[in-house]
């Protein structure tokens, strides 16, 4: 087989700094909007972007010669810079890291899905349960959140 073939689908999830609610109502369409050019910009495909005040779901297609953390890296330091430039206060950071976590062909529906219905889901379920959940779902041990 001569050629590589890769389908790689990431649902990673990150949080404004201390969780904070920065992410006013007036710039959250936009923000997802712009992190989207962001992805795309680096080469990957942003199939959802979505989210509540104090953190953000990304559902991304990614090259297989991507770096998932260069990635992230780049995706965070932009929307930080644009969100600085478009809050009032100017105040905004985005908390260290992030999860990422792979996602079969087959749930990408049902991720985008969830992915874009983050402000109902979270009339009944905080950051934190929703996170510990995924964590949980996903195999990772979560003792050294915060």
């Amino acid at each position: 087989m001569p050629s590589t073939y890769a389908c790689l689908y990431y649902h990673i999830i990150f949080s404004t700094k201390d969780r904070l609610p920065w992410i006013e109502r007036d710039l959250i369409e936009r923000l997802h909007a712009y992190i989207g050019g962001c992805l795309n910009a680096l080469g990957s495909i942003p199939i959802a972007v979505g989210g509540v005040s104090d953190h953000v779901h990304v559902l991304v297609r990614s090259d297989p010669t991507q770096n998932i953390s260069s990635l992230m890296r780049s995706v965070k330091r932009e929307s930080s810079c644009w969100m600085k430039e478009n809050k009032q206060d100017g105040l905004f950071s985005w908390q260290e890291g992030y999860g990422a976590f792979s996602v079969s062909p087959n749930t990408v529906e049902d991720v985008r899905n969830y992915i874009l219905n983050q402000e109902e889901h979270h009339r009944n379920r905080s950051f934190e349960e929703e996170f510990q959940s995924i964590l949980r779902k996903a195999g990772v041990s979560s003792s050294n959140i915060s």
